[in-house]
């Protein structure tokens, strides 16, 4: 069995037994919980930190702490089997989910927490595409076995269907709920125990003859289900022969690593069941850096040209800054290093902005705790204190050789409020805080009302800027009041439609014409905004056509009322004056043929759509629909997940403002919900005539 094996290895760990690696989870599944395990079981910490106690290590900001959830990822280096361990906890709510989004970004490979009561929930859902989108190996573990309603089965059959992922069961539970007392190890053939102080002492011992059968039935599912996708163990399963621990270990790494299947173990975290199997998981199943694909970087002056960039720590420097946080002693911004060997006080280079940066110090974390380090290789997660303009997304290289890593992209804010300081005097330092939560958080914008010129915050959600409020007073000692929140509405066209505008006006007395035709047509869904040209070589001059391409592009991002999605503008041919054209002229014709065009077309409102899980007991399921449905929502089923039922859909934004309180008001305090962005629909045609007549 693994255990703590003291100090980290200095400087570098080698890089095959270095694992970077996140845990992520729909909130309440115990994820936090599972963490403060880790760090006690590998010595890092002495003593266990509990989250409804406020004493948890890694939820570390008065914030969290008296709400009891994730807010802002933290990091932290283990040591466990002569591996060194770089952990991320992230939030487990949707407000939060760009925290889980840069951190699967740096990351190779994730944990995914899952409640043995409820299996598969709405963010869970999220989490799961996020890691797919980045092709991260994870592990599934279904925590809360103790609980009462546990189903291990049914928590694994949600993971199948509703994640549409291949599992391999590899440790099953001896018992549920009040009986669980350990776990069935189906690699080794071994009941697993974990007892003493507590569960540090992990007793392996032979099957009891009584499980002797119901192990090797399941150990054949697991046998069968590797030998699909590993041809070497496909041949020796198919000869009879017996499949050895360490034959099925190595073919179970060599399919967690392709993604093609995803290994599932079992505990209860609080009562301190599983988490060492689970740490050997880590080791035995999740990728080294020199595991994972090879990144590819884009030369900046030509984005065409792309290089590989190789974990070798002696090639050029290469690092992604991921997350930036604001600090009283000088903000922090942490990278993951991909290449090269990062000094303390060397130079970096941020090809974005053209700009020096230097990292004055290296820090390793340990949540809010800092550990100097000289030097950090490729792999390895650090924070640097030094760099002032760069930004989440932003690569770190050397001048004499730049590169630029793909960015992190974030979801777009789907709620607003107002907000002002309660004083005049700190008017300045409102905006100056604003500016510095908004270069910490991505999803976190900040803009001028045109017409009011009241500062408007947008963000994921009533919780997310709420947190962000009393941020401002902690953090920055200011006041300020907010506004009703409003959603964050999109416009896009229904169809496509062609317009000619002539511009002919007297500018500072001088006559200025353009002529420009361009065409507007929706795109899919999510489909994004293209404004391109289709004007023939040599049939307008090059200046012109980049001077109308500008200005299509100023009016599309300014929107008619509200900021434009999922459409294309072709500019499709102009004419210009031998003597009284100008690149202004263009821009000002190109502006107002596409507010025609897309007037033409048929504008559409639409409004940002949520799904959701309600999950009730079944005396307030006839109310708690009926809410649902007076607010808009489509249904689209509902199970029965122990004594609960999960009523699933999905609802406008706008019907949802305060929902909490009204559930629990219907339900006696007994009901939770969860929500997760489900994009944008048309908006009813009520709403739509009420804004874009406002």
């Amino acid at each position: 069995m693994g255990g703590y094996n003291g100090s980290m290895p200095q400087p570098a760990p080698v890089l095959a037994r270095l694992r970077n690696f996140g845990i992520c989870a729909h909130i309440d599944a115990g994820k936090t919980t599972v963490s403060e395990r880790i760090l006690f079981y590998t010595g890092k910490e002495h003593a266990m930190g509990e989250v409804h106690e406020g004493s948890a290590k890694m939820d570390y900001l008065p914030e969290e702490q008296e709400r009891g959830i994730t807010i802002t990822a933290a990091a932290t280096t283990i040591g466990w089997r002569d591996h060194v361990l770089n952990l991320i906890d992230t939030p487990g709510h949707v407000d939060f989910t760009a925290e889980v989004e840069r951190s699967l970004r740096v990351l190779d490979g994730a944990v995914v927490v899952f409640d043995a009561v409820s299996g598969v929930e709405a963010q869970s859902e999220t989490v799961w595409r996020q890691a797919d989108r980045y092709r991260v190996p994870r592990l599934c573990f279904i925590n809360k076995m103790d609980r009462g309603g546990a189903d291990f089965d049914a928590a694994v059959a949600s993971i199948r269907q509703r994640l549409g992922a291949s599992v391999a069961v590899v440790a099953r539970p001896l018992g549920r709920g009040d009986s669980f007392e350990g776990v069935m190890d189906l690699v080794s053939r071994e009941l697993v125990r974990f007892t003493g102080d507590q569960g540090r002492t992990v007793t392996r011992s032979a099957l009891p003859d009584a499980l002797v059968e119901e192990a090797e039935l399941h150990r054949g599912e697991l046998v069968e289900a590797l030998a699909d996708h590993d041809d070497a163990l496909a041949e020796r399963y198919l000869a009879g022969a017996d499949i050895g621990p360490e034959e099925l270990r190595a073919a179970l790494r060599r399919a967690t690593l392709a993604t093609r299947l995803f290994p599932v173990l079992c505990g209860a975290a609080l009562r301190n069941v599983g988490v060492q199997m689970l740490l050997d998981g880590v080791v035995d199943w999740l990728p080294s850096p020199l595991d994972v694909a090879e990144v590819q970087g884009q030369d900046p002056a030509d984005p065409a040209r792309q290089r590989p960039v190789r974990p070798d720590p002696s090639a050029p420097l290469c690092a992604l800054v991921f997350k930036i946080l604001t600090d009283a002693h000088g903000d922090l911004t942490f990278v993951r290093v991909y290449a090269g060997t990062l000094q303390q006080g060397q130079g970096l280079w941020n090809p974005r902005l053209a700009k020096h940066e230097r990292a004055m110090r290296l820090l390793r974390m340990h949540a809010n705790e800092r550990e100097p380090v000289e030097q950090a290789g490729p792999g390895e997660i650090v924070a640097l204190v030094g760099p002032r303009l760069s930004a989440t997304g932003d690569t770190l290289c050397d001048k004499a050789q730049p590169l630029v890593l793909e960015p992190i992209r974030f979801p777009p804010p789907v709620i607003s409020m107002a907000i002002e300081p309660r004083t005049n005097a700190d008017r300045d330092r409102l905006h100056e805080a604003l500016a510095r939560l908004a270069r910490e958080d991505p999803t976190f914008v900040t803009s001028q009302h045109e017409e009011t010129g009241q500062t408007i915050i947008s963000g994921m959600g009533e919780l997310h800027l709420e947190v962000l409020k009393n941020r401002l007073v902690r953090d920055f000692g200011i006041e300020a009041n907010v506004g009703a929140p409003r959603v964050s509405y999109r416009q896009t066209v229904r169809g496509r439609a062609e317009a000619t505008h002539r511009f002919e006006r007297l500018v500072a007395g001088k006559p200025q014409q353009a002529e420009v035709r361009l065409a507007v047509e929706a795109l899919p869904g999510g489909g994004g905004l293209e404004v391109l040209s289709s004007v023939p070589a040599g049939a307008l001059e090059a200046r012109y056509v980049a001077a109308a391409l500008e200005g299509a592009r100023f009016a599309v991002q300014g929107g008619l009322g509200f900021p434009m999605v999922d459409l294309r503008v072709t500019l499709a041919g102009g004419r210009a004056h031998e003597t009284e054209s100008s690149e202004m002229a263009f821009q000002a014709a190109a502006g107002e043929a596409f507010r025609q065009a897309a007037e033409q077309a048929g504008l559409v409102l639409l409004e940002p759509v949520m799904r959701f899980e309600v999950s009730t007991p079944n005396d307030f399921v006839g109310p708690v629909t009926a809410d649902l449905v007076r607010r808009g929502a489509l249904l689209e089923g509902d199970d029965l997940r122990g004594d609960l039922r999960l009523i699933r859909g999905s609802v406008p934004l706008a019907r949802m403002f305060g929902y909490s309180t009204a559930v629990r008001s219907l339900t006696q305090g007994r009901a939770g919900y969860s929500m997760e962005p489900a994009g944008y629909a048309p908006a009813p045609p009520e709403v739509a005539a009420q804004l874009l007549m406002s």
